[in-house]
């Protein structure tokens, strides 16, 4: 297989990439200016220099499973000075796409907003060879208001073009739209809330699309319109379901990212969330998919954030 296509080289857009870039922290803490947006976040009475060995020893595990798979992993550092407890979820300030460009996503809070490193992304692509275009930066919709976090507000469904979003304090219906105009997306937007009736603050808790296979907890959209809208989407689009629970969603089992091994395709995982799923729901996961197991309970406890949000796709063609 070439590597355009393995979805890193020119043309059409596949699903998978077989290349990531993840950030290891170099600051880690339960974020106190996001904490009351993320249901999924707690704090801990563990020193900072505690819970950040203990997130560091996680992300390095990780890295090195997805490697052993078979993905390029691409490691670097976060800015120890910029103080961004976040920093190790790249995934909601860029995304990157097969016709050279790069997006850059409207952050609802002030210290995310500074996990934005232009510099960064242009030295990775100078680096592996790849074509780094154009840059659109849609930062300036935090003047107004309007966000939209990268893929954790959107999951693209490439080849189909289709960016499913629930809406959120951090997903705006206006900042969603400026993206998928910009890019070519038809956007599939609707209202998600868990048990206690809080909105689903980033989609990806809740979703991911692989190739043929999707992951929903349907049970958590709003009926109506939005609802026949996510199953019309999906069924245009020829995906199989994989339907989640609301306790399940609790566990990261919707934060999940489907990409492409060396030996064909794998899905990173975290570990309580393949221990949520039940015999028959592993089985249709492992149809697809083969797990990549990643323990990751601290980041997701204190982070509010699993796996799926420690991967940046890298979508550039190769110069």
């Amino acid at each position: 297989m070439t590597r355009s296509e393995n979805g890193r080289g020119s043309g059409p857009e596949r699903q998978c990439t077989g290349s990531v870039v993840m950030i290891r922290p170099a600051t880690f803490y339960s974020n106190p200016e996001t904490i009351g947006t993320n249901p999924f976040q707690h704090s801990v009475g563990a020193s900072r220099a505690d819970t950040l060995a203990a997130a560091q020893s996680e992300f390095d595990a990780a890295a090195v499973a997805l490697s052993d798979a078979g993905i390029d992993v691409i490691v670097a550092e976060a800015d120890p000075a910029a103080d961004t407890p976040d920093a190790l979820f790249p995934n909601n300030w860029f995304t990157t796409h097969s016709d050279g460009r790069v997006a850059l996503f409207p952050m609802a809070v002030a210290n995310r907003r500074r996990e934005r490193r232009l510099d960064l992304l242009r030295s990775i692509a100078l680096k592996r060879g790849l074509v780094f275009r154009s840059v659109v930066d849609l930062s300036a919709l935090e003047d107004d208001g309007q966000f939209v976090e990268g893929t954790g507000s959107l999951i693209l469904d490439r080849p189909h073009r289709l960016a499913y979003a629930c809406r959120s304090p951090r997903t705006h219906d206006a900042a969603v739209e400026r993206f998928c105009s910009t890019f070519g997306y038809r956007s599939v937007i609707f209202d998600a809330h868990d048990s206690a009736g809080r909105p689903i603050y980033h989609t990806n808790v809740m979703m991911a699309v692989g190739p043929a296979l999707a992951v929903l907890a349907s049970s958590l959209i709003a009926p109506g319109a939005g609802l026949r809208l996510v199953f019309d989407a999906l069924e245009s689009s020829g995906k199989t379901l994989l339907d989640l629970s609301a306790e399940q969603v609790v566990e990261f089992a919707g934060n999940i990212l489907f990409l492409d091994g060396a030996a064909g395709p794998v899905v990173a995982i975290s570990r309580r969330a393949l221990a949520s799923l039940s015999r028959a729901q592993r089985l249709l996961l492992e149809q697809h998919a083969r797990p990549v197991i990643c323990g990751v309970e601290t980041i997701e406890h204190l982070g509010g954030g699993g796996i799926r949000c420690m991967l940046a796709e890298l979508f550039l063609p190769e110069g």
